[in-house]
């Protein structure tokens, strides 16, 4: 099982976030929009591509997408989930 320190510090790695630490991004933060971290939906694609590569992880239910990307906390559940379904 992954923690969320874990999964961010794969995010400020995978999204070049190098001004950032962990401990700034909180668990229940939103990733995307105004109010939380602010990524794009080109960071997006490359989140989905950290998840793969990181994580072995495909995200392949579009219309879950938006609450399974939601925060630090909703994306680690939904990788461990993920990887305990394959193991």
């Amino acid at each position: 099982m992954i923690t969320t320190t874990q999964l961010k510090e794969k995010i400020i790695e995978g999204l070049s976030l190098e001004d950032m630490t962990p401990d700034e991004i909180e668990d229940n933060e939103a990733l995307f929009g105004d109010e939380g971290l602010g990524l794009d939906s080109v960071d997006a694609i490359e989140l989905t591509l950290v998840l793969e590569k990181e994580f072995g992880v495909k995200v392949t239910n579009m219309n879950a997408a938006e609450s399974i990307f939601a925060t630090p906390t909703s994306l680690c559940e939904y990788i461990n989930e993920q990887q305990a379904a394959n193991a």
